[in-house]
């Protein structure tokens, strides 16, 4: 590809369908390793993986009442008692089929399949995923498009949960060491409230340490520090199709940072997204083949904002109809990420 093709400005790789390089103007735009070996060995941190089978966390790493029984998942989220990010081997673990070249809706991109027979982690049901990447320029922006798929194809049972979302975390001040003068704006300042263990009691409300929505606000070296999942359409547990891709864009959240120019912008037919500035981020240093030491990261060096259902939607029966699949229906999403420099 030539150097003004705006897939050049994007790697992928097969473990995870992960995003290993985001390029805007020379600059790589999220927290990667330089060879593909480190994300098996040194990425605890979830760097630039499709999260699955299900996002986030799941209440006391059970799902009950689904096919008339309780299953039991992997408790891997430290301390609180809950499953997180799929389980100990999620799907952003997993070696996905790809990448293939395809043309996607007019639009060049790659393709990415992972086959997720059933029992793995815990979950219910043989489901086939489809991540498809497409890139383009708009306006002077690079662009973007991550759609996601997913088909419950087994004959084991007869309804399953699962949810997708892609784990990078962003720095738009690329080469300092974290993210101090980002500048945030959110499209939302509703959130779910969240108990001792990091789930949701149910209530929605406005988040107390952040300006209203649409108003910027700049990340200082410690504060505001937010690990939360802001809620885009309030109505979605009633509302919300199983299917979002078909739903209109809103936009979840804009970083800037003045040292740079640089610019992201997030959109996504998604009603939630998680926010999470990093302060718990925790990259061990790695060296490559050739004896070049890559510097550990540690807290608040990247940003995740992360598109998805609401928290716990799995374990939380009245919240079940955003992420339950049943046989002969589809789990679909889309997200768009536009980025530039001013």
């Amino acid at each position: 590809m030539s150097a003004t093709d705006p897939q050049s400005a994007f790697k992928f790789l097969s473990q995870g369908a992960l995003i290993q390089e985001f390029t805007v103007a020379g600059h790589n735009i999220v927290q990667s390793f330089p060879e593909a070996k480190f994300y098996k060995t040194h990425n605890d941190a979830y760097l630039g993986e499709t999260i699955g089978r299900t996002t986030n966390r799941v209440k006391g790493a059970k799902i009950e009442n689904l096919n008339g029984r309780t299953y039991q998942l992997a408790a891997n989220d430290g301390e609180n008692p809950n499953s997180l990010h799929g389980g100990a081997k999620g799907w952003g673990k997993q070696d996905f089929e790809g990448p293939k070249p395809v043309n996607r809706n007019g639009k060049v991109g790659v393709q990415f399949r992972y086959w997720s027979k059933d029992g793995e982690e815990g979950y219910p049901g043989t489901v086939e995923c489809f991540v498809w990447y497409t890139a383009g320029m708009e306006e002077g922006k690079t662009v973007l498009e991550i759609e996601y798929q997913v088909e419950l194809v087994g004959d084991e049972c007869e309804e399953t949960v699962t949810g997708v979302t892609n784990h990078s975390y962003f720095h738009v001040n690329p080469g300092a060491p974290t993210t101090e003068g980002t500048v945030v704006t959110l499209g939302t300042d509703n959130y779910l409230e969240l108990d001792a263990h990091q789930i949701p009691t149910g209530n929605i409300t406005l988040f107390p340490s952040i300006p209203p929505a649409g108003v910027s606000f700049t990340l200082g070296p410690t504060e505001p520090a937010i690990d939360d999942c802001f809620v885009i359409d309030t109505a979605a547990p009633t509302s919300c199709p199983v299917d979002t891709r078909n739903l209109p864009l809103h936009m979840l959240a804009t970083i800037s940072h003045p040292n740079t120019g640089l610019h992201l912008e997030i959109h996504s037919t998604e009603p939630a997204f998680q926010f999470y500035t990093g302060d718990e981020l925790y990259v061990p240093e790695a060296e490559t083949d050739d004896g070049v030491k890559i510097p550990s990261r540690g807290r608040r060096s990247g940003i995740a904002i992360e598109p998805s259902r609401y928290v716990d939607c799995a374990g939380r029966e009245e919240w079940r109809g955003m992420c339950r699949l049943r046989k002969g229906e589809l789990w679909g999403s889309r997200s768009v990420y536009r980025a530039w420099k001013e």
